[in-house]
């Protein structure tokens, strides 16, 4: 677009006449989404000069499965102008939400209006493809299935399984963790995929996160295993598949005690790459004993401790900073570090959600309503950064990133 200087003692008549590089310093000094997106619409002009311009992506927003979404740094909601997005099932990572639908599932990026569809859990591709969940009979009634779960085990339960997180890892390739309660087996598929596919008889674990690592993909379990998943192709299909599952890290496992006053630390696990490794970022949640023997989180009352992956000497190293522009965002469904200084943010923070209901047999929140908190590497100290409060039953509350 050809550059429009105004004359002397003109002033522009019109915000379109504005230069289009002193647009573009408008647009770099905006981290948020939602100040983009407005600065866009003033005109096709400025939609050119936000289209052009190699800017890094905006901050991630926070988004509710009624459809409203949170931009940082702002506390007032606001939803995709003609593209409904209530009703999200959960989120995949990046900038994905996940719709349930009668045969299946479908992904939609709100920022580019893009689709991917996916099968639905209950079409799912055996390997071996007669298997068949076996049991023991001792001979006095009492049946004794395998030293171990396997997928067998719980898609036999009447409960459906639940799908856990989802990874869209390329465009080839799609990887979920799914189960019952913390016993989960990893399923892969292509998108548009009619089925599934899934190692019958591979161990279930109890699986915390999964991340795309460096063209790999790895799952940490609740014992801080590391473990990573090798993948292939059916022969006969050419479909990805889980050839094997090996562990590339044990784990010193960490366990909450209860102490005298009655209180308790739970625990939470995240895998997030930053600075081009693997981080294990283990969240502390503290809880006390009530006189019914039920356990309740004490109101922003976290810890966090992060441990960088080292594979070559298959071991976890305590990090005690993230470095001064690093920001991780934390949450169950998608965790993602980025750059603190391009935004014009403090770095060694921890912005993490109350993403309760994964732990509903461990403990509970007394109270209705939660939001967003930051921990400081630095202090230990924890702050909200917005006003607003979801209700607890909001589960599906996951971070979204816009696309780079």
């Amino acid at each position: 677009m050809a550059e429009v200087t105004p004359r002397a003692g003109h002033p522009p008549s019109s915000w379109s006449d504005i230069p289009w590089d002193l647009a573009g310093l408008v647009l770099r000094l905006l981290p948020a989404y939602a100040d983009r997106a407005r600065f866009a619409a003033v005109c096709p002009q400025w939609r050119a000069t936000a289209r052009q311009l190699a800017l890094p992506p905006p901050l991630p927003l926070l988004a509710l499965p009624d459809g409203t979404f949170y931009s940082l740094p702002y506390g007032k909601p606001f939803r995709f102008p003609g593209f409904g997005c209530a009703g999200f099932k959960s989120a995949a990572c990046g900038s994905w939400l996940i719709f349930p639908r009668d045969d299946g599932c479908y992904l939609v990026d709100p920022f580019a209006h893009a689709t991917v569809a996916l099968p639905p859990l209950s079409r799912v591709r055996l390997r071996p493809p007669n298997a068949v969940a076996k049991f023991v009979d001792h001979g006095n009634g009492t049946r004794i299935d395998y030293p171990y779960t396997t997928w067998m085990h719980i898609k036999d339960q009447a409960d459906v399984p639940t799908l856990n997180k989802l990874i869209l890892c390329s465009p080839n390739l799609v990887a979920a963790f799914v189960g019952n309660g913390r016993t989960s087996q990893i399923l892969m598929c292509q998108p548009g995929a009619s089925s599934w596919s899934v190692r019958a008889y591979e161990e279930c674990k109890m699986f915390e996160d999964m991340s795309f690592y460096q063209g790999k993909l790895y799952a940490i379990t609740v014992d801080e295993n590391l473990l990573v998943v090798n993948i292939s192709q059916d022969p006969s299909t050419g479909d990805p598949q889980v050839s094997r599952v090996g562990q590339v890290i044990k784990g010193d496992p960490w366990y909450p005690v209860f102490y005298a006053n009655k209180t308790t630390d739970e625990k939470k696990l995240y895998l997030v790459e930053s600075h081009g490794t693997l981080l294990m970022v283990r969240r502390k949640v503290w809880c006390i004993l009530l006189e019914d023997g039920t356990v309740m989180a004490l109101p922003g009352q976290n810890e966090f401790e992060v441990f960088q992956a080292d594979l070559e000497h298959s071991r976890w190293v305590n990090v005690t900073t993230l470095g001064d522009d690093q920001v991780i965002f934390l949450g169950r469904r998608c965790s993602r570090a980025v750059s603190a200084s391009q935004y014009g943010m403090s770095g060694d923070q921890i912005f993490f959600l109350d993403d309760v209901m994964e732990n509903a047999l461990d403990y509970f929140f007394d109270g209705e309503s939660t939001s967003v908190g930051v921990y400081d590497m630095r202090t230990s100290e924890i702050s909200s950064p917005l006003p607003m409060v979801w209700m607890h039953e909001m589960i599906h509350a996951t971070w979204l990133f816009p696309r780079d």
